[in-house]
């Protein structure tokens, strides 16, 4: 993909690129039944996403996943929150 491409989407999500590769190469290679990378990547999901995660909410979600010990995309932490 080209530069453009991504300067496009940047525009239009205000978030950069590499930001958004970072979180992707994590979870990628996240443990998901380690409870301190599943926090960490629930956090930067919720600040990428610009939303506010209470504790509460990540409990359940950090359960949920750990408890699973299944691998998640960006998207599936997205839609919890």
């Amino acid at each position: 993909m080209n530069d453009s491409f991504f300067k496009k989407i940047e525009s239009k999500t205000g978030v950069p690129m590499d930001e958004v590769f970072a979180l992707a190469n994590a979870i990628q290679f996240a443990d998901f039944r380690d409870e301190r990378q599943v926090r960490k990547i629930i956090r930067n999901v919720g600040k990428l996403a610009n939303k506010d995660v209470s504790p509460q909410m990540e409990d359940e979600l950090v359960q949920s996943i750990v408890s699973g010990g299944k691998s998640f995309n960006f998207s599936d932490i997205e839609n919890m929150l």
